[in-house]
């Protein structure tokens, strides 16, 4: 098991953003391991913009309205939410490096929250990352039915929205496949990453896909187990619709399948990203994300979401 601390890499959020680029992710064991451990999946869940499908009693509560969902409000409060215990799962993989690192990537506008309020309770929401026109989910949580879920459709819409091309989910588990995502290939989720990180007016931007191509991935050993977006899951008990122990908190050495050694030249050349370089694409980016109009109706969320291109969606 080889683990970021074992190569020697300094991680920093433009570290972070190399490897998001390069489609790999960071977890850690749990809350208690400060040690954090490079995630590449042989599969990788996603979720295509375009056949995104809401479960019919899920459109009928989002039109109905009664909550309120706000942006990049209280980053704190929904990685707490997200790190907090629940049924069938004791412990979280966000340790107190992943708390930070996001922050920061948080406050360069990389990193973005979908809160779902009630009153004044934050009742559930998930936070993410982006990078051109990909969005990679990080993870979710629900203190209150559907609140996560109203979250997820609140995410895609504000994703067609801003021309986004790619949902990463890590990985797919049954909760996710209900509203459309599937499994692909790693080569295939390199393709479409690659597609959505390149702009035609400036290149590969964001993260630096050209200086960390292909031949520059960290490492090449299958990333496995049940992920941390995916599994984070959906609400409280039952409501989740997902496997007890999913994550790593109840996976147990799922981080063994990480990525290996490779990771040490690629870290290296990762470091060498530009700080201001990065906060500059995380606010173009941010722009985009949030171009949705902060108080869109249920209904016109949910029509965003079932535009398609070639394929239909159901809102029904």
């Amino acid at each position: 098991m080889t683990s970021i601390d074992d190569v020697m890499i300094e991680i920093t959020p433009q570290v972070l953003l190399k490897a998001y680029a390069c489609g790999i992710f960071p977890m850690a064991e749990s809350a208690d391991d400060n040690a954090l451990y490079w995630i590449e999946p042989e599969r990788r869940g996603i979720l295509p913009l375009d056949r995104v499908h809401v479960p019919r009693r899920l459109a009928r509560t989002i039109r109905q309205g009664g909550f309120e969902v706000k942006i990049d409000n209280d980053f704190d409060a929904v990685i707490d939410g997200c790190a907090a215990p629940r049924a069938g799962r004791r412990s979280t993989w966000i340790n107190g490096r992943i708390r930070n690192l996001y922050a920061e990537l948080f406050a360069m506008r990389h990193c973005h929250t979908i809160e779902v309020w009630d009153g004044g309770e934050l009742i559930g929401g998930l936070y993410g990352v982006h990078l051109g026109r990909a969005f990679f989910g990080e993870s979710m949580f629900s203190k209150a039915r559907d609140a996560s879920k109203i979250a997820l459709v609140y995410l895609v819409a504000r994703l067609k929205f801003g021309g986004f091309e790619l949902l990463d989910t890590q990985f797919l588990t049954g909760h996710l496949a209900r509203f459309g995502a599937i499994e692909v290939g790693r080569a295939e989720f390199q393709h479409l990453l690659e597609a959505a990180l390149y702009c035609p007016k400036m290149g590969n931007v964001e993260g630096g896909g050209a200086g960390l191509g292909r031949g520059g991935r960290l490492g090449g050993a299958a990333g496995a187990g049940a992920g941390a977006w995916a599994a984070a899951g959906a609400g409280a008990g039952a409501e989740a619709g997902l496997a007890a122990g999913a994550g790593f908190g109840g996976g147990g050495g799922a981080a063994s399948a990480a990525v290996g050694a490779g990771a040490s030249g690629a870290g290296a050349g990762a470091a060498g990203g530009s700080a201001a370089g990065a906060s500059a694409a995380g606010a173009a980016g941010a722009a985009a994300f949030c171009s949705l109009p902060a108080g869109a109706t249920g209904s016109f969320v949910l029509q965003l979401v079932s535009q398609t291109s070639n394929t239909g969606c159901s809102t029904a």
